[in-house]
């Protein structure tokens, strides 16, 4: 069963260029990854500094075991501690129903 995980970032305001660049970095491959399903970055319309990431993969184990250890997020695992204010809040998540627009 695949799984999503949320995850909020609160950013420091003059590191929000280098965030935005480590963090595509890290979109970009994985999306290379066969147990990938999606992942949509959002910003909290109150708050510049303030993102969601809305990140879906087939498997919780797969996440657990492969792919948090992939070399291409090392750098933004990294560079966390002083991009963010704070830690990450991260929540894990099972769907049980996708409505989609067909089109």
């Amino acid at each position: 069963m695949s799984v999503t995980y949320l995850i909020v970032f609160d950013v420091k305001p003059e590191r929000r260029e280098e965030f935005h660049r480590l963090l595509s970095g890290v979109l970009d491959a994985m999306r290379n990854e066969t147990t990938f399903r999606e992942a949509i970055l959002h910003r909290d319309p109150q708050s510049e500094s303030r993102f969601m990431l809305y990140e879906t993969w087939e498997s919780h184990d797969d996440v657990m075991t492969n792919q948090i250890n992939r070399p291409y997020r090392e750098a933004w695992h990294a560079a966390l501690p002083e991009l963010l204010n704070g830690p990450r809040e991260i929540s894990v998540w099972e769907p049980i129903r996708a409505d989609r627009q067909q089109g």
